[in-house]
């Protein structure tokens, strides 16, 4: 009897045992990861995040991903300026990562997709049924209509915008720029190098918000007329929008040299920056807290899987990714590695 009852007290015990240690292993399977990234990639990240959590997971890990959303300059600040921890960087300029976060925080990147600036608007706006890619400056320059782009100072989208104007008095040889840009804003320029102060100041006419994403809500609500933005992102919002010509667009490799007649500096940074095509750029920080899950991510999002999603959200993907720096060996597979 007693050597029944000690039998069964070995079972439980086993049992228990098992039980806890099974518990331990499922707490270690566990992993997060943090991403600092540029408002324009929120869509498309989302999805490759719902999607990474559900690979993972066949292969037994619970990842909890915290995105958080800004202009890609101030996702770079947060890291450089203010001190925060992320695994991931990504920027809707790579130029960024070279500028600001090599060698101290980062020794590689990787180009991954372009884009375009358009001019969205909805049916409400004001003289939607007159504007298209010839006259939209002048639409804009009417008394009464309002436009926005996102800071400078904060965001890509926001220098691009203000480049893009500048490209366009080139183009047509008018004063765009001046029109749009310096009757109602605080930035000026000096021949083709525009200033972009620290504070932006506007008058009733233009409205700037510190990422692209935010300028949105305003136009789909009415209380804006239009806004400079991303192709991709008035196509997710389902926006009408206006196509502009390549020489000002910012999309087209061919013309690159002639985009950089054009340059900005903005007055968060000191930085100067040259009119270039839209592309672009992520990286895994040196001291990210997990370095190893982070590669598995950008090895998932820079594979077939992330080409699909970016290309499902109306974002064009290079195919293969090209990475420049140290590049690491769990990338080299599936990017394109220049011998």
């Amino acid at each position: 009897m007693i050597h029944v009852k000690l039998r069964a007290y070995l079972v439980i015990g086993v049992l228990v045992a098992s039980l806890l240690l099974s518990g331990c292993i499922e707490e270690a399977q566990k992993s997060e990861l943090k991403i600092f990234h540029a408002g324009s990639l929120s869509i498309p990240l989302e999805q490759v995040s719902e999607e990474f959590k559900e690979y993972m997971k066949k292969k037994g890990y619970e990842i909890e991903v915290q995105a958080e959303s800004s202009g890609s300059v101030m996702a770079v600040r947060k890291v450089t300026d203010l001190g925060k921890r992320a695994d991931i960087v990504a920027v809707a300029d790579y130029t960024l990562i070279p500028q600001m976060l090599i060698p101290n925080y980062t020794d590689f990147y990787v180009i991954f997709a372009t884009n375009e600036i358009v001019i969205a608007f909805t049916n409400e706006s004001k003289y939607a049924d007159e504007i298209n890619s010839e006259n939209w400056y002048e639409i804009l320059a009417r008394n009464g209509v309002t436009f926005g782009f996102s800071d400078p100072n904060q965001d890509p989208a926001g220098y691009r915008s203000v480049m893009v104007t500048k490209l366009a008095s080139l183009y047509y040889g008018k004063p765009i720029f001046e029109e749009l840009i310096e009757k109602n804003t605080n930035i000026y320029d000096e021949g083709n190098h525009i200033i972009a102060p620290s504070e932006i100041q506007t008058n009733e006419k233009v409205v700037i918000r510190p990422k692209e994403t935010d300028l949105a809500p305003l136009v789909e609500s009415g209380s804006l007329d239009y806004f400079f933005i991303y192709k991709s992102i008035a196509e997710q919002h389902k926006l009408k929008y206006v196509e502009l010509p390549d020489e000002i667009n910012l999309r087209d490799y061919s013309k690159a040299e002639y985009y950089s007649q054009v340059s900005i500096t903005i007055g968060s940074t000191q930085k100067t920056i040259e009119a270039k095509p839209i592309v672009y750029g992520i990286t895994v920080l040196k001291n990210a807290p997990n370095k190893e899950m982070a590669l598995e991510y950008l090895k998932f999002m820079l594979g077939e899987n992330g080409k699909r999603i970016f290309q499902n959200n109306h974002q064009n993907f290079i195919w293969p990714p090209v990475p420049f720096g140290e590049v690491p060996e769990e990338l080299k597979d599936i990017v394109e590695v220049a011998e």
